[in-house]
């Protein structure tokens, strides 16, 4: 079975909630490849004592675009993002173009807990025949296409 690769995301009022959610799934993301941007990623080492999360950018200094790089390139199976639907942000821009990429590729999206549990315990995170079907682009020119 090949590893299933999870992005980890959290806006700084819900990075407590990501870590612990984490924390209480141990055994269920110990076979998994993790990635998260900057001070999620290091929070989850930390609490997790797990040295193997690959950690990128923070957020606002492009680790946002780096996971959606990482998408585009075929390297995320799962984007958790916890964010903060109460604070503003100021890299909103770069969340809504992760959120873009993400839904382009067909990558399924948690954007709280209860939506987390029910993909982390889904036969898609531990099945190899339930794969998302990856879209087609081979006829994409760039054009402005109308229904």
């Amino acid at each position: 079975m090949a590893v299933k690769s999870v992005a980890l995301v959290a806006h700084d009022n819900k990075k407590k909630e990501l870590v612990d959610w984490v924390a209480d799934n141990r055994t269920r993301f110990a076979p998994l490849k993790l990635y998260a941007t900057g001070t999620t990623g290091r929070l989850l080492r930390d609490n997790l004592e797990r040295n193997d999360i690959h950690c990128l950018l923070s957020g606002p200094l492009g680790g946002d675009q780096q996971i959606g790089a990482k998408i585009a390139e075929g390297e995320i199976d799962l984007l958790v993002f916890f964010w903060d639907p109460l604070e503003p942000q100021p890299h909103d821009p770069d969340i809504k173009a992760l959120l873009r990429i993400a839904a382009l590729w067909n990558i399924p999206v948690a954007c709280n807990r209860a939506t987390a549990e029910f993909i982390l315990t889904s036969a898609y995170m531990t099945d190899d025949r339930h794969q998302p079907k990856k879209p087609d682009f081979s006829d994409y020119t760039g054009r402005s296409v109308s229904a």
